[in-house]
């Protein structure tokens, strides 16, 4: 009798280290955003790779970073909290970059906490993502350094290895060593199902990804988006329903509205213009989109706007 696995893992890394695109091709479907802007992550996103003999439960977690705001407090303690939960860790650090101080102080955090505290037994992989830009000779240091860094500090890594999500290079092998480390059991999801996110989560989580493409480097993490409303459209025969989806994108100045905006609301057309097939996709159905932008002054900063928006 062929043994089952599930469990949980989840990749951490700096920001832009290549965790959210390595989650949506491990899970086979577009769960979590990607974007070249650093600190696109915001939520533990959860994608399921589903096997006949496993069910391995990703957890997409926002990139560790040095905080300026309390969102980014709030995202950083989000990270460690996770840690607490999954089974493995895979630690991104990506081949066309050095393995710097943030990842060092990363590592050094890892290998404390796997000796004495809740990563204790805990299997920690490290994955060198976006091989597919670099050449051989590259890979090799940088795969030595990996190595070096995790002597440096202690830490055991289970195995390292290097991946590319892009050209699709081991990521197969990667699920399987995964997978190996998980306990025994039943999966704890249904099958063919790809994320445990609710709809408006990632409605919004699209609109955000159109959003932040193209704009000046502050306004990205001054973006956030909530779906205020999705409801059918009541007068539309059966076999051709509309959906409305009502959404209302917040920035923290006025001058930032007027960029997402756009001239003549140019801009604005275009985020609904990127968004709504994906949005179809998800909802299996027509939509008319209404999106409005909103100041929220400083919300990063503001407990109470915080909340608001879901932090």
């Amino acid at each position: 009798m062929s043994v089952h696995r599930s469990g949980f893992a989840c990749f951490v890394g700096r920001p832009n280290a290549g965790k959210s695109t390595l989650t949506n091709a491990l899970v086979g479907g577009k769960i979590a955003i990607t974007s070249s802007k650093p600190q696109t992550t915001r939520h533990a996103i959860r994608g399921l790779v589903n096997r006949d003999d496993a069910q391995l439960i990703l957890i997409d977690t926002p990139g560790l970073h040095k905080p300026h705001t309390l969102l980014g407090e709030r995202l950083n303690a989000l990270v460690r909290s996770t840690w607490s939960e999954v089974d493995t860790i895979g630690m991104c650090l990506p081949a066309n970059e050095t393995v710097g101080e943030g990842d060092k102080f990363l590592i050094k955090e890892l290998a404390q906490l796997q000796k004495t505290g809740p990563l204790r037994k805990k299997p920690i992989f490290a994955i060198a993502t976006k091989i597919d830009l670099v050449k051989p000779d590259k890979l090799r240091d940088h795969l030595l350094s990996i190595q070096q860094a995790g002597a440096d500090f202690g830490l055991q890594w289970q195995e390292i290895v290097p991946v590319s999500a892009v050209a699709d290079d081991q990521v197969d092998l990667l699920a399987d060593l995964l997978i190996d480390t998980l306990p025994e059991g039943p999966a704890l999801y249904p099958e063919g199902q790809l994320t445990d996110e609710p709809e408006e989560t990632l409605i919004a989580e699209i609109i955000r990804e159109s959003a932040l493409e193209g704009v000046r480097d502050e306004l990205p993490h001054s973006i956030a988006v909530i779906v205020e409303e999705m409801v059918p459209r009541a007068d539309r025969p059966a076999d051709k329903p509309l959906v409305d989806v009502r959404v209302n994108v917040y920035v923290e100045r006025d001058s930032q509205k007027g960029i997402i905006i756009g001239k003549q609301g140019a801009r604005l057309r275009q985020i609904g213009s990127d968004s709504r097939a994906q949005i179809e996709k998800i909802l299996g159905t027509p939509i008319y989109l209404d999106l409005h932008v909103k100041v929220a002054k400083d919300w990063q900063r503001d407990p109470k706007q915080l909340r608001k928006l879901g932090f």
